[in-house]
This record gives C-alpha cells, structure tokens and sequence, in this order.
C-alpha cells in the first residue's frame, strides 16, 4: 500500500521498486536471520556488510544523497521505505546505515554549493562512512548543552583554521567512519566542521556494550585539539549549527519512526506465522480469540495508523513544506512506542520460546527499544508536542484542529469520520480549557496530552488514508483506532479536569462543550469491525507494504 502514496519529489515508483528489491535480496543473501543473530551474539558490527552495502554495485546510499552530488535525490518517502525494509531486516544494521545518512544531513541542509560538491561528491562515489557527532555525555538530548569548543586559528588577522576538543558520546559508526560532522562551539555560536577519519587528536574512546541493536557502532569519539581547515566549518558561517540541527529534525525524526515502525512489523509477522503452527488446547493459537485479539489486533491497528502519519509527513517534506518539526516529534513517538510494545506483545504471543535467543523476536524486542531513545527520547518528544501544538491551539483560538475536523468530517461513516472529526473538535476544546483554567502546567499533565495530541493527529491522518482505500479492511482498522483515540481523549480529560481540582459546574460545562460523553460511549469499534481485521491479518501477507 506505501507504493501507491503519492510523492511530488524523489524517485519514481519503478526506480524506488527496484531499490527495495535490491534491498530485499540483500535480506536473502547478506542479512539472514542466522546471520544477524550471531552478529548480535558477538556483539560486532559487521562491516563488510556496510561496505556492500555502499559499493558501486549496490549504492543504497545514494538514495539519500542529492543528484548534483552523485546521488539518486531520493525524497523522504523513499528514504521512509528504505528504513522500513532495512528496520524489518534487522534493526543495528539499519542504524549504522542511516547513520550515514543522518552525518551528512549537516552538509546537505547547510553547506556551500563547493562544499556539498566536494564532500557529499565523496561519499557517493567512495562510498564513506559517515558518523554524526552531536551528543554529549552531559547533555543527552539537550543538543544546546554543547560542551566541546572549537577554537579559531588566525594568521593575519584572518581566521584560517579551527582547534576543535571535547568528547562525544553514543555516536553511531563511531569507531568505523570515514568522516565525522561534529557540532562544536565556535565564537559566533554552535557550528558543524567536517573532520576526517585519520586526523591528529581525533581518537575513539569507548566502544558501549548495548542492551540492543549489537550489531551496529556505537562509540566515544574524543577530540584533542584537532585543527581542521578553516573550509571545513560546514556554511563557512559560525553559529548556525543549531539552525542547521533544527532544519533536519522533522526528516530524521520520522526516518526513526520508519525504524519503530518497521521493528514492530517484523515483530508481529513473526507472531502471526507463528499463530498459524502453534497449538493450545486442541487449537491453532489464531483460532484463539484470547491471542488473535490482545496480542495482535490492537498492536496492527496501531501501526497501521503509524504508517499513515509517517506517510502524510512524508508526503508533505516532500512537497516542500517546511517547519514540520513537531510533525516528525509526533511521528517518532507514536511509531517507536507502538513498534515497542508490539514487539514486546510478539514475545508474549511465542510463550517461553519467545524469550530465548533462538527465536529472533527476542532480539527484535531489544533492537526496537532504542527507537524510543535516540534522535530524542519519548519524553523529549512529549515537551516539544505538547508546547508547540498547545501555542498553535491558543493562538489560533481552536482553529488548528476545528479547521481539520471540518474537513475530515466529509469523508464519510467508513472511517468514522464523524467521530475522528468530535475528537478533533473536543481536544481542541480541552485544550483550551485548561489554558483559560491554567491547568496544563505540570510537566505529567504536559506529557499525558501530548499522548492525546499524538493519537488524534494519528486519527485524522488515518482518516485521510483509509478513506481513498473503498473496501478495504484499513476502513475498519480506522474505525477501531478512532473509537480508542476518542475514549483515551474522553478519560484523560475527565480524570485531569478533576485532579486538577476544577469547579464542579466547570468541569460539567467542559464536558458538554467537548462531548466528553459521546467520546467516552461512541458505538464505533464493535466486534464485527474486529473479526474484520483479523481475518484481514490471517489470510493477507501482512504488512503488505
């Protein structure tokens, strides 16, 4: 179903089509379960692997590299699908891959016309490793905590060079990059410099030893004094590298929500194959609607409206829309802790083989968990979604999501449209409620509605997508998701009205104004709608993306 999404910038559908297959292939070849399991054991990455990977024979890189430089100028619903497949492959491979990806978007947003030329040109045709070192020991996802200093070199009067130390931490390809760009404290601000694998005082410091994704890079890179070339400051203007930061979040964000998603996928493939073996009580564990209906309908739901998020995002990037910050923010938290727990569900549905080392959705579960922390945690991505989307609301007195729900409610009763668009209209209201009240200022109230945020964008986009699929069992996907978005929105603001010690006649008078009660009791999501779904899930290749 991803394929026939609509993109205005990247490859063409046939071209893209032919990438996944090379990708798949590779699957087959390079990255068999056998394989990835004793890369994981080892704890190695294995670097012949990126190697092929980035050869002139299989060039998936260039997918993420612009066509001026060598590259195949693949849009970010390319690079989403990319992820994806690599994700369901296997997750540590995925990230020391997109790695490279993430280490040149410093380059590809903010560098000169020469200097895209001169070192995106090499990593196309080279087919270089590359590493992005942002984080610090000390400041986590606080990318503005910066503590490693870059130091101008003058002769002349005339800045010629730059003295760069400090020490970066969990930098993937870390200890294996052929080219580093580094984010340090210049005079005039936070910059990127280029740095070269092989320059004096560039040293690896700690290889981490990982809950998950063993199979990629992941190191301290210190800097003594390293002297890089004044041309090396990516822009050749110092204090731009948060800006440069900022400008990628909403693409590499949701490239991480593609992992979480494609985790959770691969997860529950596993779990429904199995399903489909495995017998209790004189039954194959399909035939159980105790198993069909806790471990695999709600986590496929989920994900599915994960993936039409992802792919509205995508198709938006694409179009040239900047600023979706917050859209990548929502994006990654909702796919990576939906992939998670249907990982986690995945076990459950394998019993006590699921929690060996012989069944690969043990390793998937511990891969998938970090997609919940790099690139920001969960709880990063719940401040930004919660400040930004809260001072979109008040500003724009309820418009931002009236003006949705309008929309949405045209699309008709086969993806619920009415309720998504009440759910629309209610956080709207709530919002707005506990702004006039000051209610939302605790920083567990902040995240509890981001979550609410989260999952009502997920409807509404959701929506949109199943509503161009007549006939299909997404529509009834869609309707389940809308009657749980709507419940959790209805008791979340009932329960915080009343913690937060409101007057009675207010919180009566925001339950009628929001239709908390219609939300809480809507007769969408019935059981029919269920067997619906899972009967899509047993007898379909699913995911069919």
């Amino acid at each position: 179903m991803s394929e026939s999404a609509m993109h205005t910038s990247g490859l063409d559908r046939e071209s893209l089509n032919l990438l996944l297959d090379t990708l798949r292939s590779l699957g087959k070849d390079l990255l068999t379960p056998a394989k990835c399991l004793e890369w994981d054991e080892k704890d190695i990455l294995p670097e012949d692997v990126i190697r092929t990977m980035l050869s002139p024979e299989v060039g998936l890189h260039l997918v993420f590299l612009p066509e001026e430089c060598g590259g195949m100028g693949g849009g970010s619903f390319d690079i989403y699908r990319v992820s994806e497949e690599m994700a369901k492959l296997d997750l540590g491979i995925a990230t020391a891959f997109l790695a490279i990806a993430l280490g040149s978007d410093p380059l590809r947003v903010g560098a000169s016309d020469e200097q895209r030329r001169r070192w995106l040109g090499a990593v196309a045709e080279r087919g270089l490793i590359v590493a992005y070192g942002v984080t610090e020991p000390e400041a986590g996802s606080n990318v503005a905590a910066l503590k490693t200093v870059a130091t101008p070199v003058s002769e002349g009067g005339r800045t010629v060079a730059y003295r760069l130390t400090g020490t970066k931490q969990f930098i993937s390809n870390g200890a294996v990059a052929d080219l580093f760009t580094i984010l340090a404290a210049a005079p005039g601000g936070p910059s990127f410099f280029v740095v070269e694998r092989g320059a004096k005082g560039l040293e690896v410091g700690r290889i981490e030893v990982k809950h998950g994704i063993r199979s990629s890079n992941t190191a301290q890179v210190v800097l003594d004094e390293v002297t890089v070339p004044a041309d090396q400051l990516i822009g050749g203007v110092e204090g731009k590298g948060l800006d440069q930061a900022n400008q990628v979040f909403g693409f590499t964000r949701v490239m991480v929500a593609a992992f979480g998603l494609g985790g959770g996928e691969a997860a529950l493939a596993r779990a429904i194959a199995y399903s489909k073996e495995r017998r209790q009580f004189g039954k194959l564990l399909c035939q159980l609607k105790g198993f069909t209906h806790k471990l695999l309908l709600p986590h496929v739901v989920r994900l599915e409206a994960a993936r039409s998020y992802i792919e509205e995002v995508c198709g938006r990037l694409d179009g040239g829309e900047p600023g979706l910050q917050t859209e990548g923010s929502i994006a990654k938290l909702y796919a990576t802790e939906c992939g998670n727990a249907a990982a986690e569900a995945a076990i459950q549905a394998h019993g006590g083989y699921g929690y060996t080392r012989e069944y690969l959705v043990e390793k998937i579960k511990r891969d998938v968990r970090i997609t919940t922390i790099y690139e920001g945690t969960s709880e990063i991505q719940q401040s930004i979604i919660y400040l930004y989307r809260f001072r979109q609301v008040v500003k724009s007195k309820g418009a931002f999501y009236r003006d949705q729900a309008r929309a949405v409610r045209e699309l008709g009763d086969a993806v619920a449209a009415g309720l998504v668009a009440d759910c629309a209209d209610a956080l709207a209201q709530v919002l707005l409620t506990f702004h006039q009240h000051k209610v939302s200022r605790d920083q567990n109230v902040m995240f509890e509605l981001a979550d609410r945020i989260t999952e009502v964008e997920h409807a509404l986009a959701f929506a949109r997508r199943a509503a161009k699929l007549p006939g299909s069992p997404l529509q009834a996907a869609c309707r389940l998701f809308a009657a749980e978005a709507a419940s959790r929105l209805a008791a979340s603001a009932a329960r915080i009205a009343a913690a937060s010690e409101l007057a009675d006649d207010t919180i009566a008078e925001l339950r009628r104004a929001a239709g908390l009660d219609h939300l809480a009791q809507s007769r969408v999501g019935s059981f029919a709608e269920m067997e619906a779904v899972v009967a899509w899930l047993l007898e379909s290749d699913w995911p069919s993306a």
